[in-house]
């Protein structure tokens, strides 16, 4: 939203408007807190308003004459605030949750570590250009594991990774009994493929992208476990591409006989191919993909990792837009594959919002919303008290259901309940708090232990009340944040009141349209305009037929119809135009204007078509300029009434509100 849709029209300042002329002033001295407006008893610094300005006017040289005008549509757009909010329109609950839900999307940029997050957007651009092989051992461990669970899988992890160190076959570790958890690892003892960014979990990612060609990671953590990994090649990122295939598709475990034939098929169709016959009709006929056969073959584009090796490989292999590759075999059969169009990976500022957003919604956020919470814990002052918490955990230990469903933590003495377990700069929170909040939140891991549990959910509500202390004293901290606020605040009032005085009321208020428009008749006048019928003939015989049904006055729409189905061709149409209307109706005024037009009636001119046709035109009357019906300029009506009305409105508000302007304030913002 911008406050700019509702500043429609400029009045012209009353005398309720006051300027102060200061003279001398250096824009390099000038005091930016200094009020540049007062509109009642509301004032706007000269740094507000220039940055409200330069929002709207990006392109535009700053002049004096510039900054006046902009400054009228602001007292304009102030006023309107301050009259919403004076009937309580900021007050509505719909105003308050709209309002509310603007602002908790525009405070999440504030509410993270921005420069971490474009070290990260640059991260993934940079890892986008590459492209790396990998192969894993995987042991499964729940991210709700218990400390003597995790550390077993840890444990494990480890031994197979000194296997390796030792020399042991990384394929003969990982299918191993007790090896890899990963069931692929049946198949590919491992290996992964290729792939780039965001195509892993990020700690799986970051240990790809930072270990050497031929070395092992160390074990990192995910969702899925302990993992380690070998890197086994790296190359540059090969872009995306656009193919179309055609498939003999052949079965799991079929025997050499139908394995043959399907080569000898597909062989077939590549011969087919080179005589010439159309790719399209060889793929909808002929290939055994039923996903993509009426499509010729289309297929979606791709990038590494979204088809089978085999198949990757021999699509970008071809160097041609149109180029077709020889036979080839995959896992799903026999493949002809056609290159449709390829693309290069993207440069950055092309790339940037997406990865922008994928690294969000990523994993990896984590670690700049992780990163903004440390800092803000330095800034504020953070301190916890362990101490209190022991006590908290001395009490639940003596409650074998607490903190399941229904069960509450209970038998928090009074002076423990007060003790401060948290401090955020000089706020505090106690451990009755922190009770409170444990015995409503929805606690998802019971196996974890009592103590485990304290913590883990100590620390979810700790960050909690951070970045709600911080979220709180973003309009305070962030002049960009508050006037963006302040715009949404205000754009939204306007938009309300705007439109209950001036949009719906023009087309509601039936009898005002109708005073206004007899009031101002000759504003909504029509120019000189043609009455006329147009007959397209497509032979002299059509043109006299039209002429001779004019003259004794037939209903014209019956006599196309009739002299159409005897075999012949002429259409009809009637109307009144104006300038610009109609082609035929401009010839018409050109040659009135002339003095060239015919002067016996009926009045017929005959014009030459585009082509073998001879368009004839009938004139029924040339119309003088006259006003409009309502009916006739209803939207143009309503338009100019919208106009009039919130005109009447703005003149009404400078009269009841003084308004000063520091003039010469004002122009020190001039280039």
């Amino acid at each position: 939203m911008t406050v700019l849709l509702a500043w429609t029209g400029m009045a012209s300042p009353c005398q309720a408007q006051t300027d102060v002329n200061t003279t001398g002033v250096n824009t390099t001295d000038v005091n930016t807190t200094e009020s540049v407006l007062t509109v009642g008893e509301e004032a706007v610094s000269l740094a507000d308003f220039k940055h409200i300005f330069l929002k709207n006017n990006r392109d535009s040289s700053i002049t004096a004459a510039a900054l006046d005008e902009y400054m009228e549509l602001f007292i304009n757009f102030k006023l309107k605030v301050q009259a919403a909010e004076s009937l309580g329109m900021d007050t509505v609950e719909t105003f308050q949750k709209e309002l509310a839900g603007y602002r908790t999307q525009l405070a999440r940029p504030y509410l993270t570590n921005n420069e971490l997050l474009e070290e990260l957007v640059q991260q993934a651009y940079d890892r986008k250009q590459e492209e790396v092989r990998a192969r894993h051992i995987l042991v499964s461990c729940s991210a709700d594991a218990t400390p003597a669970d995790t550390l077993k899988a840890w444990k494990r992890a480890d031994a197979m990774r000194k296997r390796l160190r030792n020399g042991e076959d990384f394929e003969a570790v990982a299918r191993s009994k007790a090896g890899s958890d990963d069931p692929s690892v049946r198949e590919n003892g491992g290996d992964l493929g290729w792939f780039t960014a965001f195509q892993m979990v990020y700690p799986f990612e970051e240990a790809a992208f930072t270990t050497p060609v031929g070395d092992l990671s160390n074990i990192v953590r995910t969702r899925y476990g302990y993992h380690f990994l070998e890197v086994t090649d790296r190359r540059p990122a090969r872009g995306e591409i656009r193919a179309a295939h055609i498939m003999i598709r052949t079965k799991e475990g079929a025997d050499e006989t139908a394995l043959a034939a399907a080569e000898t098929r597909i062989g077939q169709i590549y011969d087919l191919l080179g005589q010439g016959i159309p790719w399209e009709e060889l793929a909808m006929k002929m290939s055994e993909d039923a996903s993509t056969s009426s499509k010729a073959g289309e297929l979606p584009w791709f990038g590494t990792g979204k088809m089978v090796e085999a198949f990757e490989n021999a699509a970008f292999a071809l160097s041609e837009d149109q180029q077709i590759s020889a036979p080839f075999q995959t896992s799903y059969g026999w493949h002809i594959v056609k290159r449709l169009e390829y693309r290069a990976p993207a440069t950055f500022e092309a790339s940037k919002r997406d990865l922008q957003k994928k690294v969000s919604r990523d994993s990896r956020s984590e670690l700049t919303r992780s990163s903004f919470l440390a800092n803000l814990k330095t800034e504020y002052g953070y301190e916890a008290n362990s101490s209190a918490l022991k006590t908290l955990k001395r009490i639940a230990a003596k409650q074998d259901s607490v903190l399941y469903p229904g069960h509450p933590i209970d038998g928090l003495r009074d002076q423990d309940a007060a003790k401060i377990v948290l401090k955020i700069a000089e706020e505090t929170a106690t451990l009755g708090d922190f009770v409170a909040y444990l015995n409503i939140v929805k606690v998802r891991n019971l196996k974890a232990g009592t103590n485990d549990i304290i913590d883990a959910q100590f620390a979810a509500w700790s960050d909690k009340l951070l970045l709600d202390y911080e979220d709180a004293r973003l309009e305070a901290k962030h002049d960009d944040f508050r006037l963006l606020m302040e715009e949404y605040h205000d754009g939204i009032l306007l938009f309300e009141l705007t439109d209950e005085k001036v949009w719906s009321k023009a087309v509601k208020d039936t009898l005002g349209l109708e005073a206004f428009h007899a009031a101002h008749t000759m504003d909504f006048m029509w120019g000189t305009r043609v009455e006329m019928d147009v007959f397209t003939c497509a032979s002299p015989k059509a043109l006299k037929a039209a002429q001779k049904a004019v003259k004794k006055n037939k209903d014209l729409l019956s006599f196309q119809r009739d002299y159409n189905a005897e075999g012949n061709f002429l259409t009809w149409n009637e109307g009144v135009f104006s300038e610009g209307d109609n082609t035929w109706a401009d010839r018409v005024l050109e040659d009135a204007a002339a003095g060239s037009l015919p002067t016996k009636s009926p009045v017929f001119v005959a014009y030459e078509g585009g082509g073998e046709e001879t368009i004839l035109v009938h004139v029924k009357s040339i119309r003088s300029p006259e006003p409009k019906a309502l009916s006739e300029a209803r939207g143009q009506v309503i338009a100019a009434y919208q106009d009039y009305l919130e005109a009447t409105w703005i003149e009404a508000l400078r009269s009841l509100t003084p308004v000063e302007v520091n003039r010469g304030l004002l122009h020190s913002l001039a280039n």
